[in-house]
């Protein structure tokens, strides 16, 4: 079966990590089709729009989406493209898988756990209020009079909506994910001992849910001794769930474990289409220098190619990435080389190893 897929290069290191990723996925021998469109700081500074139509319409049409990093301006500016299509799609779903690859030196060994993050709501969802502004003011004046709270009137102010819809869903989709991967307990990541009526309802909603999955046990931690627990003993975590903020800030810790986020790939799911991405960003000040490590977003193709049904050619890919990691003379700087090569070798690298083990599995089956 042959796919039309959208791709959206990104700004910064991502047109260069997005070709060697399309290189990549193109030596598995799954056919694609690539629909190339831009968003981001690369579609603003041509058209003053970083999130045109035709990269809205691409992804409706073909449902699966493989993005670079994009930037999103600190402070002013246009808001996250990241968290914008995650609204428009109702990608309710950020899955984030962290593994220790065998043989790489990293701090902590036998890490494997999954982030699954709601990616709609808490603080993320974009309901904010300018310091200043009159809609603050009487923000301001309403809770003094319904509360009896003091906000100072110079005050910026973000609302964290945690719904109940929300929170049952991403829940089902955590305790789902859970049951299909084998996968045997889920941790609940909250700070309801103080947000009782946001953090409490998610945790409330959560134990709800897991009254249907009986062989999935459930377990809850505060978000500030998770992190704690994540440095020090993480192997004992399975599957994390986690509103918004929290999954974010958790996943490029656990990112942190694994060998940095390099090697941290990403899947933004909902019940029409799915964009996978890398969990870094656009790093704009290595742009075109050939420096960065192409895994993560390789790795998001690898989860895409399993989205797909496409699981050997996936478990190729990831046995070939796992080799180079392992094998550590060509990989990037971050991973700590005797002498780092560029991005484009790192791939050459992957590829190489990817046609090997297809040639081995031919040798294999024909064997058999």
């Amino acid at each position: 079966m042959s796919y039309t897929i959208t791709l959206i290069p990104g700004d910064g290191i991502g047109p260069e990590l997005s070709a060697e990723t399309q290189r990549s996925l193109e030596a598995t021998g799954v056919p694609i089709t690539w629909e190339i469109v831009e968003a981001g700081m690369t579609s603003f500074e041509k058209s003053g729009n970083p999130l045109p139509q035709d990269v809205l319409d691409s992804i409706i049409k073909n449902r699966v989406a493989l993005k670079g990093p994009l930037t999103t301006p600190a402070g002013s500016g246009f808001r996250s493209i990241n968290v914008q299509l995650r609204q428009i799609f109702d990608l309710f779903a950020c899955v984030r898988p962290c593994k220790t690859i065998t043989g790489f030196k990293c701090a902590l060994q036998n890490v494997d756990l999954v982030i699954i993050r709601e990616n709609t709501e808490d603080l993320y969802a974009g309901i904010e209020f300018k310091e200043g502004d009159g809609t603050t003011s009487r923000l301001i004046e309403l809770v003094k009079n319904t509360l009896n709270a003091d906000i100072p009137l110079d005050s910026g102010i973000s609302l964290k909506p945690i719904s109940r819809t929300a929170t049952r869903r991403i829940a089902r989709f955590a305790f789902n994910y859970a049951t299909i991967n084998n996968r045997t307990k889920i941790a609940a990541v909250t700070k309801s001992n103080i947000m009782k009526f946001t953090d409490g309802l998610f945790f409330d909603e959560i134990q709800k849910v897991s009254g249907e999955y009986p062989a999935i046990a459930l377990e809850h931690y505060f978000v500030d001794n998770l992190c704690f627990q994540l440095v020090s003993a993480p192997q004992k975590f399975d599957v994390l769930l986690a509103p918004n903020l929290y999954g974010d800030i958790v996943s490029d810790l656990c990112a942190g474990l694994v060998g940095g986020l390099g090697m941290a790939p990403s899947a933004n799911i909902g019940d029409s289409c799915a964009i996978f991405e890398a969990v870094h960003g656009s790093a704009p000040k290595y742009a075109g220098k050939n420096e960065m490590n192409p895994c993560a977003l390789i790795l998001a193709g690898v989860m895409m190619l399993r989205h797909l049904g496409e699981s050997q050619a996936a478990d190729r890919l990831q046995k070939a990435v796992d080799l180079v990691v392992q094998e550590g003379r060509y990989v990037t700087r971050d991973l700590n080389p005797p002498q780092p090569v560029g991005t484009k070798e790192m791939a050459d690298r992957i590829i190489y190893f990817l046609q090997d083990t297809s040639k081995s599995s031919m040798k294999n089956s024909v064997t058999i």
